[in-house]
C-alpha cells in the first residue's frame, strides 16, 4: 500500500487567568452562546452523549462550533490548576481544528485513492469528535474565576491525505511525551487522573495510525518518553497559530512561556535512528540561540524514562553546523525528545537554551521522509 501552576503568585498573575466578571453590555463583544458554556451541564456531556463518538457530519460539532472565549462568571483568585488547564485547552483548540480541517478538506475517496483503508475518513471524523469532547472536558476543569480560552486562527502544513496523516502521526506520538510532563503539573489528584484518561485516548489514536496507515508496529516499548517540561512542547504548536489571531481575552499560551529557539534535525541528516549522526538546525531565523563561545553545552536526549547528554561544540556556530550522535543504546521506538542545555540532563527548564525537537522513531522512515519534504515515500 502507498502511503506526526502560594496564592500570592496566583493573585499577581491573576490578570491573565482571572479576568473580571462580564458586565451588562459585554454581549456586543462576546458570544452569548459562549457564556452559556460556563455552565458545565450545558450541552452534550462527554461520556453521556454519542456526538463525541458517532457524529459523521462535516460541520463543527459542539463545542467546537462556539469558538469565543468563555469569560469568568465569579470574582476571586484562579483555581490552583487553572493555568495548566488553560494551557491544555488552548492546545486542544489547535488539535481539534487540525482534524476539523481535514474533515472539511477531504472525502473518503481521497484517502482510498492515496492507498489507505476505506475506513480512514470515518476514523478521522471519530478522532475529531473525541477532540471536541476534550474541549468540553478542559473547559469544565477551569474554575469559574478564570477565562476559558477561545480559538485562534490556524495554518497547518498539509495539502493532501498523505501529508495530513504524516503530521497527524507526529502530533499524536509526540503528545505522549507532552502528556508525561503535563500530568506532573496538577496539584489536584483528580486533575491528574483526568489527564491520564485523555492520554489513554490519544494512545488509541496513535496506535490506529501506526497499524492501519503505516503498517508499523504500534507498540512503543516498555515506556513512552518522559519529558518533564510540558510547556516547552506546547510552545512548538504556536507554529500553527496565525500571529495576532487569538482572542485578546485569552491568557498567554503557554503560560509561562520561554520562547525557546525551535530545534530540528537538519535536512542534510541522513538518518534519525539511534546511533545516527545528526545536524542541529534552529529553524526560526528570528529566534536563534545565543551561545557563550567559551561555555559548554550539551545535546540532551530524552527517551523512555531516561535521558542521555552528549557534549557539543558551539564555538564555530553558525559558520559551522553542530553535529551530534543520537545515543546508540536507545531503542527504535516511540520518540526521542532533544534539547540543547547548559547542564547535563537539563535538570531545570532554565538550563535549556533551545528545543525541544521531536525525533520520530516509529515509523523511522516517516521521520527522514518528512525532513526531505515528502511523506509519501514512507508509505508501505
Amino acid at each position: 500500500m502507498r502511503k506526526s501552576v502560594l496564592i500570592s503568585c496566583l493573585l499577581q498573575l491573576g490578570a491573565d487567568a482571572a479576568p473580571v466578571v462580564p458586565t451588562e453590555g459585554d454581549e456586543t463583544q462576546h458570544s452569548i452562546e459562549a457564556q452559556k458554556l460556563a455552565d458545565p451541564t450545558y450541552g452534550p456531556i462527554p461520556g453521556e452523549s454519542e456526538i463525541y463518538n458517532y457524529y459523521w457530519g462535516m460541520d463543527r460539532p459542539f463545542p467546537g462550533n462556539i469558538s469565543d472565549p468563555i469569560l469568568a462568571t465569579e470574582q476571586g483568585p484562579p483555581g490552583v490548576d487553572d493555568f495548566t488547564w488553560q494551557n491544555l485547552l488552548s492546545a486542544e483548540w489547535v488539535i481539534f481544528e487540525f482534524y476539523q480541517r481535514a474533515v472539511e478538506l477531504f472525502r473518503e475517496e481521497d484517502f482510498v485513492t492515496a492507498g489507505m483503508p476505506n475506513t480512514t475518513y470515518r476514523r478521522i471524523q471519530e478522532i475529531r469528535n473525541n477532540e471536541a469532547g476534550h474541549l468540553r472536558i478542559f473547559q469544565n476543569q477551569i474554575s469559574p474565576t478564570s477565562v476559558k480560552p477561545g480559538a485562534c486562527q490556524y495554518n497547518f502544513p498539509f495539502k493532501d491525505p498523505v501529508s495530513f496523516m504524516a503530521l497527524m502521526t507526529v502530533l499524536e506520538i509526540s503528545s505522549m511525551a507532552f502528556l508525561t510532563g503535563l500530568v506532573q503539573q496538577p496539584k489536584i489528584d483528580a486533575g491528574k487522573g483526568a489527564m491520564l484518561a485523555i492520554a489513554e485516548v490519544e494512545t488509541r489514536h496513535e496506535a490506529w495510525a501506526l497499524i492501519d496507515i503505516w503498517k508499523a508496529d504500534p507498540f512503543g516499548g516498555p515506556s513512552d518518553t518522559v519529558f518533564p517540561y510540558a510547556n516547552e512542547v506546547l510552545d512548538t504548536t504556536n507554529a500553527f497559530i496565525v500571529p495576532g489571531s487569538c482572542p485578546p481575552e485569552n491568557p498567554e499560551y503557554p503560560h509561562p512561556r520561554q520562547k525557546l529557539p525551535a530545534l530540528s534535525a537538519g535536512k542534510d541528516t541522513p538518518s534519525l535512528t539511534p546511533g545516527s549522526k545528526i545536524s542541529l538546525d534552529f529553524t526560526n531565523p528570528k529566534n536563534q540561540p545565543r551561545f557563550d563561545a567559551h561555555g559548554q553545552y550539551y545535546a540532551v536526549f530524552f527517551h523512555g524514562v531516561i535521558n542521555a547528554s552528549v557534549p557539543i561544540d558551539v564555538s564555530q556556530w553558525p559558520q559551522k553546523e553542530i553535529w551530534v550522535t543520537i545515543p546508540a543504546n536507545f531503542e527504535t521506538k516511540g520518540v526521542v525528545v532533544a534539547v540543547v542545555a547548559t547542564k547535563p540532563g537539563a535538570p531545570t527548564k532554565e538550563s535549556i537554551v533551545a528545543g525541544p525537537g521531536i525525533i520520530l522513531e516509529q515509523p523511522a522512515e516517516l521521520a527522514t521522509a518528512l525532513l526531505r519534504g515528502g511523506a509519501s515515500r514512507a508509505l508501505p
